[in-house]
């Protein structure tokens, strides 16, 4: 006896927004069945003591210091702008008070 129905695969489909032709329910529902066997084995796993990771390895960011140098384009760039307020880029407001 089947835990999944094909009503059940025609709900997840609709929460899901997919629009699943009628002839693919029936090829569909085993496979969500098998889904949630593989989920039924994963959470008899034993995961006591094993801490929360997002990654299976870790991915370190490699970043250099940020240091101020001068530029000969400066003028030229704040030129281009299509509203300039002194040494700044004027921008239209898009925040409320």
């Amino acid at each position: 006896m089947s835990r999944i129905s094909a009503d059940d695969v025609r709900k997840v489909a609709q929460l899901a927004r997919l629009d699943l032709p009628e002839e693919t329910i029936a090829t569909f529902t085993p496979q969500l069945e098998r889904i949630l066997d593989f989920v039924a084995q994963l959470e008899a796993i034993d995961t006591e003591g094993v801490p929360p990771t997002t990654r299976a390895v870790e991915v370190t960011n490699v970043t250099r210091e940020d240091s101020v140098t001068p530029t000969s384009v400066r003028e030229e760039l704040l030129e281009l702008a299509p509203q300039r307020e002194g040494d700044f880029f004027r921008v239209p407001k898009i925040m409320a008070d």
